[in-house]
C-alpha cells in the first residue's frame, strides 16, 4: 500500500510550473516580465486587481446615496400560529423545548409570538415570549393558560401575563 501512495503523481498536463518573472532577458519574462511597455498595467498595483475598479471613474457605489440602517443585531421573531398548535395532545405543555421538537421554530435566540389565526379545540398550556390578543383569547376559550417566557420583553397589546 505505501508503494502506490509513493508514486501517486498529477496527471500530464494537471499541474504548471509557476510563472518566473525577471530572472533576466534570456528567460523571455525578463525587463518588462511580460506586462508590455508602459502604462497603468504595466505599473506595480495598477488597480485592475481593485473590486469596483472602473478605470479611474468615481465608483457607482459612491456614486450613488446612502439609504436605510441595517440593525447590527436585530431580534428575530418566529411566529407560530394557533392552527400550528393543534398538533398537540390536550393538556400538554407547550414551551420552546415543545414548539423546536415540533420543527414549528428553528434558529438561535430567536423570540416566539403566538398568533390568533386558527381555531384552538384542546386545553394547552401555552409559554412564549409573547402573544396576540385573539391568541390569548381563544387559548383561554379553549380552557388553556398563557405563560410569559420574558416578562421583561412584553410590548404592545394582550401582553399581560395571563394564569388561568
Amino acid at each position: 500500500m505505501s508503494d502506490v501512495l509513493s508514486r501517486l503523481t498529477f496527471p500530464a498536463g494537471a499541474r504548471h510550473s509557476e510563472k518566473r518573472v525577471g530572472r533576466g532577458v534570456g528567460s523571455g519574462l525578463g525587463k518588462t516580465c511580460g506586462r508590455g511597455m508602459k502604462g497603468q498595467k504595466a505599473r506595480h498595483g495598477g488597480n485592475f486587481g481593485k473590486l469596483h475598479f472602473q478605470g479611474g471613474q468615481t465608483p457607482i457605489q459612491r456614486r450613488l446615496p446612502k439609504r436605510g440602517f441595517r440593525v447590527p443585531f436585530p431580534i428575530k421573531t418566529v411566529i407560530v400560529n394557533l392552527s400550528d398548535l393543534e398538533r398537540f395532545d390536550a393538556g400538554s405543555v407547550v414551551d420552546e423545548a415543545a414548539l423546536r421538537a415540533a420543527r414549528l421554530v428553528q434558529g438561535r435566540d430567536v423570540r416566539i409570538k403566538i398568533l390568533g389565526d386558527g381555531e384552538l379545540t384542546k386545553a394547552l398550556k401555552v409559554s412564549a415570549h409573547r402573544f396576540s390578543n385573539t391568541a390569548v383569547e381563544k387559548i383561554r376559550q379553549a380552557g388553556g393558560t398563557t405563560t410569559f417566557v420574558d416578562p421583561e420583553s412584553k410590548e404592545g397589546a394582550g401582553e399581560d401575563s395571563t394564569e388561568s
